[in-house]
């Protein structure tokens, strides 16, 4: 009997699924954006919401607990300097999924996680600022 398991464990191990969450976590926090399937989108959702109410805190202590779940210092400064003061009036409902279909390799439900009140902006900004500062350098 499955009494008191909480969560999905999506057919990977502990270590695993944390160190994808952290991943997808930064990234989101990165791209206000990510797709990924359907069952990591809802799981993803709520840790998502806990790490932003550690943001609205603002405190040392909160900063530690995201540095300690995220494990990216760059996405944990933009969530507490950006997400924190965006996001401080709002009582929860921090992110959005939105069913998008089926992949076409295996056909996985496909789902789009974003972040309500997101910058449009944001995201692939770094990464065109990257391909930006590539090609000035090879044109040097």
């Amino acid at each position: 009997m499955r009494h008191g398991i909480a969560h999905r464990t999506l057919n990977k191990s502990t270590s695993h699924r944390k160190a994808m969450f952290a991943n997808m976590a930064a990234s989101l926090i990165e791209h206000e954006q990510i797709v990924t399937t359907l069952p990591k989108a809802k799981e993803m959702a709520p840790l998502m919401d806990k790490l932003i109410t550690l943001a609205k805190k603002g405190d040392l202590a909160a900063r530690r607990q995201a540095i300690a779940k995220i494990r990216n210092e760059d996405a944990v400064r933009k969530l507490f300097d950006v997400m924190g003061d965006r996001y401080k009036e709002r009582n929860g409902g921090y992110t959005r999924v939105l069913k998008a279909g089926f992949r076409h390799g295996d056909n996985a439900p496909v789902a789009v996680l974003e972040l309500v009140d997101r910058d449009e902006t944001a995201r692939g900004a770094a990464d065109k600022a990257r391909h930006a500062a590539e090609l000035e350098a090879m044109d040097d």
